[in-house]
């Protein structure tokens, strides 16, 4: 897939630029709602023998019209949404820069630069997609806009039941610790990337060595609490057990929670290594405990209780890599 960075006013030359079926979006969290927009843009191509590609925007739009009032608590960095989109079969990613000045562009000026002027013979996008200054283009005004140069395809609405499917959800779910519940709207586990940092290393100490996570800033994390999880190290998976949480065990006025994994059956140096954490289940919430032996208790306990999830979840599914 080539990935291609636009800042307006972008220099691209349409005559440059195969005959193209676009996928329009922000698509944070590439949603089964998402990978039917991106899948059918797919199917478009091939039967077109044209080239797919997917637009997204980088930052958040929301957090640029907000003038950086908004925070948002993303699914999914750059770079994840990337691989993920990467992975479904897309030839082409356009990664554009949203700031004011793009915000600003009319309705027709951002199908003529970024439609027509990108070689765009036709467009998929959801239901509810928006563009323009304040969102005035949609789909029911993109066929005026397209001035007769593409095509366009409408997703609608993707439930998973009877619910919709969207990052707002994906959001509330994770937010309150209903991480079971994401896989059936994302398509796979919610995962987290980051570089291994070091902690107060009292793991070790006290038999269950962990490697401390540092997270980008922006990127949504599940409550305080424990969680059955699975771990990427140089490629190979490890099952592990995951607390986030200010250790009021040992800390008092700890005003900053830390993402910390015990990988079973693993004793390595990782120390500044990138690692994922693929988040399976919530199995209980975070504790104080009177001593250093109630707690070591309680983690054996954890322990074995996401060993015996790990187990079950052999048996009923085909999870595993």
């Amino acid at each position: 897939m080539k990935i291609i960075y636009i800042s307006h006013p972008h220099q691209l030359s349409k005559k440059e630029l195969p005959n193209t079926v676009l996928a329009l979006g922000y698509f944070d969290g590439v949603h089964k709602g998402h990978q039917s927009v991106i899948n059918e843009a797919i199917n478009i191509a091939s039967h077109h023998q044209f080239s797919s590609a997917v637009m997204t925007f980088d930052p958040h739009p929301s957090v640029v019209l907000a003038n950086g009032r908004k925070k948002v608590d993303l699914l999914t960095t750059i770079e994840e949404k990337a691989a993920i989109i990467e992975e479904l079969g897309i030839d082409i990613l356009y990664i554009v820069t949203f700031n004011e000045e793009f915000a600003n562009l009319l309705p027709q000026e951002f199908v003529d630069d970024y439609i027509i002027g990108l070689n765009v013979k036709h467009v998929v996008a959801g239901f509810d997609f928006s563009y323009g200054r304040l969102g005035k283009g949609t789909m029911e005004t993109l066929p005026f806009h397209s001035r007769g140069e593409f095509e366009q395809t409408t997703i609608e609405k993707q439930t998973h039941g009877e619910t919709k499917i969207s990052s707002t959800l994906i959001r509330q779910l994770i937010n309150n610790g209903q991480i079971a519940e994401v896989y059936n709207l994302l398509g796979r586990y919610f995962t987290h990337t980051g570089k291994v940092v070091h902690g107060d290393k009292r793991g070790r100490t006290i038999g269950f060595p962990t490697a401390n996570l540092d997270v980008k800033e922006g990127y949504i994390t599940p409550p305080v609490g424990v969680y059955a999880v699975r771990v990427c190290v140089s490629s190979i998976w490890y099952f592990g057990v995951c607390n986030i949480g200010f250790k009021p065990t040992f800390h008092k006025d700890k005003k900053v929670p830390t993402i910390e994994v015990h990988i079973f059956d693993f004793d390595e140096s990782i120390y500044d290594q990138e690692i994922t954490i693929e988040w399976h289940t919530r199995i209980r919430s975070e504790k104080k405990f009177a001593n250093v032996a109630e707690l070591v208790k309680q983690i054996n306990e954890d322990r074995d209780e996401t060993k015996l999830y790990f187990e079950k979840m052999s048996h009923e599914t085909c999870f595993l890599r």
